[in-house]
């Protein structure tokens, strides 16, 4: 006789175990997938996204740099529309068939119970259309959110602009989802937590056709959007505004910054673009316009990124090393024999016609080649071996913020390049270099490499007599505070009284009208310190560069310009500084003459050699 007394516990379990899998999945529908529950809430119920005003931006006087304007977006939830009325769809938002299935499968792809857009940005005249037939358009609905604009059309590299995240940043950051947008370059990007605000939630209330009746329990479960934070800028925008007119025709940078506070003035890269350019419908073919213009490079941020030589104007820096080191003092004269001769060979470093021997001030003044190579040949060899003599060299050159992060708060810079002893031991083999190898360092030239902000900073810690505030573009930040590291200053390794002599000596290259390189920058009732530089380059003509601060005694504005193949210093730069520090601190411009020729005046013709098919000669 068989015995079935187990069979009970079998049977038994088996149900259980049906029970259990029956469990398990409800759990999973109702609770971890919410699929259905969407899917249901859908039929009376729309959640629906507040996005909050991006926070306005401003100059340091208050003017108006950026601003928000209505826009709105199409949104489809493609389980809920059963039937499509393409034709409708197509005669409102004047796109073709083709176009209408394409968007579906890809809001399908993406999901077919949660909303996504089928059309960003639509016009405000297609909005008040489609609001009349909404209707006849069930599982469509429109969001409104802003777009930026920019009212004086300035500062596109500064200010820089809003679009949809990517795929990227959705991976990384929970807070933004599919559609959303966020700051990609400028002040956009570097103060986005800022400026986004705090989205929030709406539910609302539907009938069945799609028509919203209210909000759901009297907006009990609502979550209010948090408006951006306004941020007001370090920019003057009329010095920007003038900055960005000088630099029409020509490709560089122009850098000003206040020196008792590290506070942007302006930056200026050119060619720019209208920031208004990449808002809206169009900001894609637009960019793309401006990405592919490969020999203006509107897009390319040259004040941050574009790393130069910077010339002459770090004659200045090794005057300051020398006399810390004593290797020099005011007094100190030397020979310019129509330049610097060395080596076995006797080469040669050449040098502009003028009086010798001269002491530093005067060799500051007319930016004698010969005497800085001294200079510098003096600091090397102080010390017991070159390496030594090197590193304290780097040292003091890193301490005005060459050659490494400056930690400002732009999204996007370099660092420039300061050769280490390594460089050379590389270049040359270990012990096989001295001061005499590199000693196109003197002037600026060899390998060294700086940006215009870099070059700006460098002039703001010479108007300080020795420190400096990390430059940056924000002021006031509404609600908070702005970063503390902009707020302590740092010291460079030269005591405040070996600044005095150097200053004397920039104050000449704009006074004296014997040895001066840059009298074209002297005003009546403003004195300039200044110091023009000639930087050479493997891509035609030299470059121009002028750095300077004024008023001597009571520094207010230090600045950087740089053209490129411009020439030499005094032929565009130093010009172009004068005016942007006469427009600063007088408010107007006087020298008409001056500005006429700055503001007309292009160098086009020199951007196309290199691509006309004719040769040319560098420095022709």
């Amino acid at each position: 006789m068989r015995n079935y007394s187990n069979r009970q516990y079998i049977i038994g379990g088996f149900f259980c175990l049906i029970g259990i899998i029956f469990v398990i999945r409800l759990f999973s529908i109702q609770v971890l997938d919410d699929t259905y529950k969407t899917s249901s809430e859908n039929n009376v119920i729309r959640k629906q996204t507040e996005y909050p005003g991006r926070g306005l931006i401003y100059d340091r006087n208050g003017e108006l740099l950026v601003y928000n304007e209505a826009a709105y977006d199409l949104m489809v939830t493609p389980r809920e529309v059963k039937t499509l009325d393409t034709a409708l769809l197509c005669n409102i938002l004047k796109i073709d068939s083709a176009d209408v299935a394409k968007r579906m499968n890809k809001c399908r792809n993406y999901s077919s119970y949660k909303a996504s857009v089928f059309m960003k940005q639509i016009s405000t005249e297609t909005y008040a259309t489609l609001s009349e037939k909404m209707f006849e358009l069930p599982g469509f609905y429109v969001q409104s959110r802003t777009l930026r604009r920019y009212p004086k059309k300035i500062g596109a590299h500064l200010l820089g602009y809003v679009g949809e995240v990517n795929e990227q940043t959705l991976r990384k950051n929970k807070y933004y989802k599919k559609g959303d947008y966020i700051g990609i370059t400028g002040i956009e990007k570097a103060y986005e937590e800022q400026i986004r605000g705090e989205k929030g939630m709406q539910m609302l209330l539907k009938d069945v056709h799609n028509n919203i009746k209210g909000s759901f329990q009297n907006g009990k479960f609502d979550i209010p959007a948090i408006k951006g934070k306004n941020i007001t800028t370090t920019i003057d925008a009329k010095l920007q505004a003038y900055g960005e007119a000088l630099m029409q025709g020509k490709r560089g940078s122009i850098v000003a910054i206040e020196p008792s506070s590290g506070e942007i003035l302006c930056l200026v890269s050119a060619p720019s673009y209208d920031p208004n350019l990449l808002v809206g419908r169009k900001r894609t073919p637009n960019y793309i316009l401006l990405d592919e213009d490969s020999l203006n490079k509107p897009l390319y941020n040259r004040a941050s990124l574009a790393q130069y030589p910077p010339g002459s104007t770090f004659k200045l820096i090794n005057a300051l090393i020398g006399l810390q080191e004593n290797t020099i003092y005011g007094g100190s004269k030397y020979k310019c024999l129509g330049g610097f001769h060395f080596g076995v060979e006797n080469r040669k470093m050449g040098c502009h016609e003028h009086r010798s021997p001269l002491n530093l001030k005067e060799a500051i003044a007319t930016s004698c080649n010969a005497y800085f190579c001294y200079v510098y040949k003096g600091i090397i060899e102080k010390y017991p071996n070159v390496y030594e003599g090197y590193d304290t060299w780097h040292k003091y050159v890193s301490s005005f913020g060459l050659g490494n992060w400056l930690n400002n708060d732009l999204p996007t810079g370099k660092k420039g390049f300061l050769p280490s002893s390594n460089y050379y031991d590389k270049m040359y083999r270990k012990g096989g270099w001295k001061a005499l190898t590199n000693i196109s360092l003197a002037i600026g030239q060899d390998a060294l490499l700086s940006t215009p902000i870099q070059m700006a900073n460098m002039t703001a810690a010479i108007a300080n007599k020795g420190f400096y505030y990390t430059p940056h573009v924000v002021k006031e930040i509404e609600g908070d505070t702005i970063p503390s590291r902009f707020l302590k200053p740092k010291q460079t390794m030269i005591d405040a009284e070996h600044f005095d002599l150097v200053i004397r000596g920039m104050q000449e290259v704009v006074d004296d009208t014997e040895l001066g390189t840059s009298n074209a920058a002297k005003m009546d009732n403003i004195s300039v310190c200044g110091k023009t530089g000639t930087a050479e380059n493997p891509h035609g003509e030299d470059h121009s560069i002028f750095i300077a601060f004024a008023p001597k005694d009571d520094p207010k504005i230090a600045i950087a310009v740089y053209v490129e193949n411009g020439y030499w210093g005094a032929r565009w730069a130093a010009p172009i500084a004068s005016l942007m520090i006469e427009k600063y601190l007088n408010g107007s411009v006087k020298r008409k003459w001056l500005e006429d020729r700055m503001l007309n005046g292009s160098l086009l013709a020199e951007y196309k050699k290199p691509y006309s098919g004719e040769p040319f000669l560098i420095n022709e």
